[in-house]
């Protein structure tokens, strides 16, 4: 898949995707901040202002007209705020291009977080929370960034304590805005059907005007551990929600694509180890799967179950004894070529849409600085061996790395504890 990138002399960077054969197209603006780059005072505030940057710019006074704007050209469009980015993005047929980059830009460039807005918004957001800490599938995935990494900005939850939310004031959200949302730290990708040069000198158009800042810093990542780590949160729930797992590798290590192949062949599909052994033999959890997730500094591995109640100490064992095996036993040549056709089926699949193409390029190139093609990432992946996939185990599967963040039911934690243990 061929892409072609721009900086520009403000720093502001440009990648376009072409594709050709399709009607959409789509404009994504990536900005290099979230919340591992707030101070705990404002934790939440990148979440909070994604939210605030719909709400009325100079051209577009109300948050209707720029929600008009959008559904008049039948554009999908939304944001979306993690731990390191923070993304803004419509998608729209390719001849609506030029109307659809002068909302995403405007918005951009030109938001004014009107008081008003930003009392009503505030509940809005509260109501968010809200409504992850009442979805325990949900909330564990807070729970286990808690456990791994605690008070610091990295175990920090990207929406916030309801809290310091309630307390965030217009100043502040004008300063962040201001800080963060600058040339250097933002990439503007554009997928479809497209001519670089054409997008170049209208992204220079639209996007005349970028703030400019010093280059952003965030707090070192404490990531040590000496024994298995376990918080429980003990609720009434109707299933037992768990993420058991380890410590893993940040972005640009060189076992993650032995990693990736290791947790499809855990937790990957109908077909994976965990999910036979979980639910199709044992009946322990309807749903099982696990995955391996890199940040710049730091990552991690763990498998997700919701499990029968009076079974989730089964099903963690069941999930122990599967890590364990690849410890000692090589991944057969089948099973291992199975899963590296998954993974190569798969993305392509998830490739087909511009708005996945163009999420695709602009992660890599604001979190890694280098873009890989589709063509080489595979090549990394059909590169791996068993005995890549069991240095990988015996790497992570160990007691000073693994950890269990679960909600629910649990009675005794001893018996929990128990089972920690390689």
């Amino acid at each position: 898949m061929e892409f072609y990138k721009h900086t520009y002399d403000n720093g502001l960077r440009l990648i376009t995707a072409p594709l050709k054969g399709t009607n959409a197209i789509t404009v994504l603006v990536l900005v290099g901040t979230g919340s591992k780059y707030e101070a705990k005072e404002v934790n939440g505030i990148s979440h909070f202002l994604e939210h605030l940057m719909f709400k009325g710019t100079e051209k577009r006074p109300e948050p209707l007209d720029i929600t008009k704007a959008m559904d008049g050209m039948g554009a999908v469009y939304n944001a979306f705020t993690g731990h390191e980015y923070t993304g803004y993005y419509g998608k729209a047929s390719k001849e609506k291009l030029d109307e659809i980059m002068d909302v995403i830009s405007d918005i951009f460039l030109n938001s004014k977080f009107p008081e008003v807005e930003i009392e009503k918004e505030r509940f809005v957001v509260t109501e968010e929370i809200n409504m992850y800490h009442d979805n325990p599938m949900r909330d564990i995935n807070d729970k286990w960034t808690d456990l791994l990494y605690g008070d610091q900005p990295a175990g920090w939850s990207v929406a916030g304590p309801k809290e310091t939310v309630q307390g965030l004031k217009r100043d502040q959200f004008v300063d962040y805005f201001n800080t963060h949302y600058f040339a250097e730290n933002t990439i503007v990708v554009v997928a479809g059907d497209v001519d670089h040069e054409e997008i170049k000198g209208k992204v220079a158009d639209y996007f005349a005007g970028v703030r400019e800042h010093q280059e952003l810093t965030k707090e070192p990542v404490n990531d040590e551990q000496s024994e298995p780590g376990l918080m429980i949160i003990k609720k009434k729930t109707d299933q037992t929600h768990f993420i058991l797992g380890t410590r893993a590798y940040a972005l640009g290590h060189p076992k993650l694509p032995a990693l990736k192949v290791m947790s499809v062949v855990l937790g990957g599909g109908m077909s994976s180890r965990l999910f036979t052994e979980v639910r199709s033999k044992r009946g322990l959890s309807y749903a099982v799967f696990t995955s391996a997730d890199q940040l710049t500094d730091h990552g991690s591995f763990g498998t997700y179950a919701g499990a029968n109640n009076e079974k989730a100490l089964e099903a963690i064992e069941t999930i122990m004894n599967e890590y364990k095996k690849l410890k000692t036993e090589f991944v057969p040549e089948d099973e291992l070529r199975k899963v590296k056709d998954m993974i190569k089926g798969r993305l392509a699949i998830s490739l087909e849409q511009s708005d996945e193409v163009a999420g695709y390029f602009a992660e890599q190139e604001l979190l890694e600085n280098k873009i890989l093609t589709t063509e080489q990432k595979l090549e990394k992946i059909e590169a791996v061996t068993v005995q890549d996939i069991q240095d990988v185990a015996n790497d992570l599967f160990v007691n000073e790395k693994l950890n269990l963040a679960l909600i629910g039911p649990i009675n005794d934690e001893s018996k929990v504890k128990e089972l920690l243990k390689f």
